[in-house]
């Protein structure tokens, strides 16, 4: 990419497209095009051509989608398959009809069968069957990495994935129906502390063991991968380390300051009990993650109380993870 390269980073306002904004400002990139939902709507197909006929976008980060926790993909199935689909689906299509010179999409971890041996190299994709608590979301990211790489194979488009691990950092979704394990947590400790609550209720048996890194650096590898790379491949991205749900649990309810206790409801769902990245082959390429974890969570919790979360939430009914 060239500084004055019109860029299209679909999925701007959430978590890894903001982040990818950041990113490539930073970088002196500034030809950056981006568009709200309410201004382009990414499922629907004569929109996204419209769009595409009308800007031209030379390089695409992929990272709109819609997303959510176990909660979430559990109650609304067929809603994160259908519209995820359709975004990808369409943006895909269109990048290929309009000769966009570089796509990059961004996949997840859940794509993984769910007793895959750990860690997980990228050739155990489709090696068995998936975790039935997110499957939607995961058939729906295994599609958009299977069309980059069919695209690619039979018109030689230059579309490349990645996968990346949990992810946390600013833009994060503090809603408890729809958010991940890290910001629910910082929520529900939060709240607990603010209204003097005797202890913290989290789903599961706190034993599953997740590998979590900072938006930030997933931003960093989306770019370098995109400046660096145009081959077949996918890759991981992750820090290539884990931590229990406790001990995660413990490290946050540390960094908020609350001094009540914690307790595990069994009948609620743990989810897949280990899901750690190889990434070897990202490594081996050049890149590696920069910021460690408690580093990175006490980082977002500053950011979640100056931004004034805590005063939107703290008057709502708390709920469980």
């Amino acid at each position: 990419m060239k500084k004055d390269s019109k860029i299209y980073v679909a999925g701007h306002n959430g978590l890894v497209g903001s982040a990818i904004i950041r990113n490539l400002k930073k970088k002196g990139y500034e030809n950056i095009i981006s568009r709200s939902h309410k201004e382009l709507d990414l499922t629907n197909q004569s929109d996204v051509k419209k769009f595409f006929e009308g800007e031209k976008p030379e390089y695409i980060f992929l990272a709109a989608a819609k997303v959510g926790g176990i909660n979430a993909n559990n109650m609304y199935p067929a809603d994160f398959i259908y519209e995820n689909l359709m975004i990808e689906c369409n943006v895909i299509k269109a990048a290929h009809d309009f000769k966009t010179k570089k796509l990059l999409f961004l996949g997840s971890s859940c794509i993984y069968p769910k007793n895959c041996p750990q860690p997980i190299k990228e050739e155990y994709l489709l090696s068995g069957y998936l975790e039935p608590t997110n499957e939607a979301y995961a058939l729906a990211k295994i599609s958009g990495l299977k069309m980059c790489q069919f695209f690619k194979k039979q018109y030689g488009d230059n579309f490349i994935s990645v996968m990346p691990t949990n992810l946390y950092g600013p833009n994060d979704s503090y809603d408890l129906e729809t958010s991940h394990v890290m910001p629910a947590l910082i929520r529900k400790f939060h709240e607990a502390k603010a209204k003097n609550l005797p202890y913290v209720e989290i789903w599961g048996t706190g034993k599953p063991l997740r590998e979590f890194l900072h938006v930030d650096d997933m931003a960093d590898a989306c770019v370098f991968l995109m400046e660096n790379y145009d081959g077949d491949e996918f890759f991981n991205v992750g820090t290539g380390r884990e931590i229990s749900i406790k001990n995660l649990a413990e490290m946050i309810k540390e960094i908020v300051g609350y001094k009540g206790g914690i307790q595990y409801n069994t009948s609620k769902l743990d989810g897949t009990q280990r899901k750690l990245l190889d990434v070897n082959n990202l490594t081996k390429l050049g890149w590696r993650y920069r910021i460690e974890l408690k580093y990175g969570i006490e980082e977002v919790y500053n950011n979640f109380l100056c931004k004034g979360s805590n005063k939107k939430i703290i008057d709502m009914d708390v709920k469980n993870v």
